[in-house]
């Protein structure tokens, strides 16, 4: 390669693809975890897990926020063209920071009556050791499922629900953990804690 190095061995178009394809079965099977560890290894520092997924759904047509992490900002916006947008308008919110989710789920584009789907996307990085399981109903799931989760994925659910969206506005949340996990929990999902 005439002494060049690669930035990383992540394929754009077929890496991609591949996993979009995750990502569509995850969302349209909530509670079923897709793995993207396979295409996280392929990219180096810190959060490959979330650039994956970034370098899956973000191009230069949407725009995205990472809240107080301009690191992973900067490499997102290298990685994808993709411009950086304050929460409020921005098509997919990352966030790492627990203390941040308040903030990134209230700011976050909800749709409108008329047009539910200029609704922003959370990205979750599902962090911590303390799990927890919750009970998930709605569409996609055969009757209810049980999901073993963090309290940090719980306690997005709670700020999610503190919203009060009327449907079909709401926001879409995707979380991915440090093991490649990616469980999608679309608007219409409800949950309550698994006795």
């Amino acid at each position: 390669m005439n002494g060049m190095q690669k930035a990383h061995d992540f394929d754009v178009v077929f890496d991609a693809q591949a996993m979009f394809r995750l990502i569509l079965g995850a969302t349209a099977n909530p509670t079923r975890p897709a793995c993207v560890k396979p295409f996280a290894d392929k990219l180096s520092g810190q959060f490959p897990n979330l650039l994956s997924v970034a370098m899956t759904l973000l191009d230069n047509e949407v725009s995205f926020c990472v809240c107080e992490n301009d690191g992973l900002a900067e490499r997102i916006a290298a990685l994808t063209l993709s411009p950086m947008r304050p929460p409020e308008d921005a098509d997919f919110i990352f966030v790492t920071e627990q203390t941040m989710l308040e903030n990134a789920v209230g700011c976050a584009k909800c749709g409108t009556l008329r047009d539910p789907h200029r609704s922003a996307t959370l990205v979750v990085w599902n962090h911590g050791d303390e799990k927890c399981a919750l009970w998930l109903t709605g569409p996609g799931i055969p009757g209810a499922a049980t999901w073993h989760t963090t309290r940090l994925a719980r306690r997005t659910l709670e700020v999610r629900d503190a919203q009060r969206y009327e449907y079909p506005e709401g926001v879409d949340i995707v979380f991915v953990s440090d093991q490649g996990e990616l469980v999608a929990v679309p608007r219409l999902i409800s949950w309550k804690d698994a006795v």
